[in-house]
């Protein structure tokens, strides 16, 4: 009960702080760091980062919404984590909550994080969740309830399902560490003793890809989906690596595509969540910011709102990247857009 009070309380002050938004007019922080002239292709100079609402706990997971109907275009979804809530915010409108609860169904207390993570839609248009407290992979039906669609490997169930990306073909790839549960790796409903990288296939069948990553978290595909990009939010192992997919739809070893240690011009640190362009651009969220990686492992930039970064997704035309930045939800325009727009 106590969760879903603090959610209340939550909710009331977005809705006294940003619900009535009719404006284009949003404040702006932070910078654009530029390590590479190839980035001016990509974010213009005078490109600035807005935010469109705050007040949230830990927000992560945005996906656009496409929404013909709507002038604006269609909305962001996003996780508050901490609120156990799925928030909607919509050009002109503002914030509201989408669902709630959004990942603990249960009715006792479930730690700090016990909401939804990651968010995408299907090919249908479905709203695909990775789930922290009920610990699975889930789908909002059209026109119905949330639907179970993995929550178990092996009979085992999962950590803490984090992040997740859908290849045209329906298969979903998602990352399971440890950040969920209450007491995170030492929590005695633990059932599996990695943190892994999984398949879960249109007929349910769910296989470990990788098993060797000490925190797995973003996961997103190259935009021909040869290419698999998982992040490690481990600070000891800071590398983003770069998994071939085979013929059969399975990893192959992978190869370093970012090592943080490496690079002098940015701290050390793991990374969160992360996305692809239509050109195979990386924009990883990292030490200081989103760092912009070129298709080669190379960084150009980082956007830096002066917050720590847990994701990004594109939206709008695709050309508008919105980032969920700690308490807040904003926006830069890019001159790229995301792989599928």
């Amino acid at each position: 009960m106590r969760i879903f009070t603090a959610a209340l309380i939550v909710v009331a002050l977005y809705a006294s702080a940003c619900h009535a938004q009719n404006t284009l007019n949003f404040p702006t922080i932070g910078h654009v760091d530029r390590f590479d002239p190839t980035l001016d292709s990509l974010i213009a100079n005078d490109a600035k980062i807005e935010v469109l609402c705050g007040g949230f706990e830990w927000a992560e997971g945005p996906v656009w919404v496409p929404e013909s109907a709507n002038k604006f275009g269609g909305y962001v979804l996003f996780s508050d984590i901490p609120h156990n809530a799925v928030m909607k915010w919509q050009e002109g409108t503002g914030v509201s909550v989408f669902m709630n609860p959004a990942g603990y169904t249960g009715v006792a207390d479930y730690g700090k994080e016990p909401g939804s993570n990651g968010l995408a839609l299907d090919a249908g248009g479905q709203l695909v969740s990775c789930e922290h407290g009920d610990r699975r992979i889930s789908v909002v039906t059209k026109d119905g309830g949330k639907m179970t669609l993995a929550d178990r490997w092996e009979g085992k169930r999962f950590n803490s399902p984090n992040d997740l990306a859908i290849r045209q073909n329906g298969d979903i790839f998602f990352t399971d560490p440890i950040y969920g549960l209450p007491q995170h790796a030492d929590d005695p409903r633990r059932e599996i003793d990695f943190c892994g990288v999984y398949r879960l296939q249109k007929d349910g069948t769910v296989t470990v890809q990788c098993r060797d990553i000490s925190r797995p978290n973003g996961i997103a595909f190259s935009p021909d989906e040869k290419t698999l990009y998982v992040a490690n939010s481990d600070g000891q192992d800071p590398v983003w690596r770069a998994f071939p997919v085979q013929g059969d739809g399975n990893l192959g070893a992978p190869t370093i595509f970012f090592d943080s240690s490496k690079d002098g011009r940015i701290p050390k640190g793991g990374g969160d969540g992360l996305k692809v362009d239509a050109h195979g651009n990386v924009f990883a969220t990292g030490p200081g910011g989103v760092l912009i990686l070129s298709p080669q492992g190379k960084l150009l930039g980082r956007i830096v709102t002066g917050e720590n970064i847990a994701n990004v997704g594109w939206g709008n035309d695709g050309s508008a990247l919105y980032l969920t930045s700690d308490m807040y939800l904003c926006r830069i325009t890019t001159r790229t857009k995301g792989a599928g727009f």
